[in-house]
């Protein structure tokens, strides 16, 4: 990985820590979830239209054949990631909810089998085997009743699939457009399914703590806006698999912020499961660069 793909990734990984316990705080103050995500890419879309609209400003069209793909992943990676994230943790720990996404390197490898066909060794197998378990560890640490799964954690996890998918089929994109530009499409384009959340949006707002205003702003602005621009950089500086690999710290700093902001901390069943999930994935890319270098 270059310098400027792990510098970038890194910067991303801070932003996105902090997002939990930001969103959490807003559907405590007053926020519901389909108000919150709303408003957060509604922020973020604004952002980018002034960015594009700022005199001197350079922005290229999308080229017919790729605006499917363009609104396709704007879907998956904004509008199916950002829903399940938020309506997860209206019943999931910030820390817990930032376990699950971290594991997203397990789908990404299951993806890029189908999609890449890259097929992972013997070691690859008994650690996406090991991550599964991990992940469902986590599920069953989440819900408030012993051995039952939490339905927010399901969420969770089809998000964070959502994700895998997102940063896999971006990266070809990001060889013919800038990362501003990529960033803004998918924003703009996976905001326009949530305007389904309007309705009762502006008396949210008037029912809503200064608390809850703030941590809305700031996960529009930084986590929604900045952060996908830093990521696209870093996808586009380097390869997918390793940049992607930088979301295995992601948990610390979002433990760590929720601990502060929340006081809130995951059970020992969801850090249990956390640490197999991401042990899994930092292992079997162990064993794999160990082959690669024999070979």
């Amino acid at each position: 990985m270059t310098k400027k793909a792990l510098v970038m990734a890194f910067i991303t990984i801070i932003i996105w820590g902090s997002t939990f316990a930001a969103i959490r705080a807003s559907l405590h103050g007053g926020y519901s979830s389909g108000h919150l995500v709303l408003i957060r890419f509604l922020i973020a879309s604004g952002c980018f239209l002034l960015y594009a609209l700022w005199p001197g400003t350079t922005f290229r069209l999308p080229a017919k054949n790729d605006l499917l793909k363009v609104l396709v992943l704007g879907w998956i990676g904004i509008t199916i990631y950002h829903t399940g994230i938020t309506f997860g943790e209206q019943t999931v720990a910030a820390g817990t909810a930032a376990m699950i996404v971290a594991s997203a390197p397990i789908f990404t490898a299951i993806i890029a089998i189908f999609a890449l066909k890259e097929y992972p060794s013997f070691f690859g197998w008994i650690g996406l085997g090991i991550g599964f378990i991990g992940i469902f560890l986590i599920t069953l640490g989440s819900a408030d009743a012993d051995f039952a799964i939490s339905g927010g954690a399901l969420l969770i996890v089809i998000a964070a699939i959502a994700t895998s998918i997102f940063f896999v089929f971006q990266k070809p994109l990001l060889t013919k457009y800038r990362p501003v530009e990529l960033t803004a499409y998918f924003t703009w384009s996976g905001t326009l399914p949530l305007l389904v959340f309007s309705p009762g949006l502006f008396e949210t707002i008037q029912g809503a703590t200064v608390e809850a205003h703030l941590a809305a702003v700031y996960v529009g602005i930084f986590p929604a806006a900045i952060a996908y621009v830093t990521w696209a950089i870093a996808l586009s500086s380097g390869k997918a698999g390793a940049v992607t690999s930088i979301m295995y710290i992601e948990p610390v700093f979002a433990i760590f912020v929720a601990w502060v902001w929340l006081q809130e901390l995951p059970s020992l069943l969801s850090v249990i499961g956390g640490l197999i999930a991401i042990s899994s994935v930092i292992l079997v890319n162990m064993f794999e660069r160990g082959r690669r270098r024999a070979g």
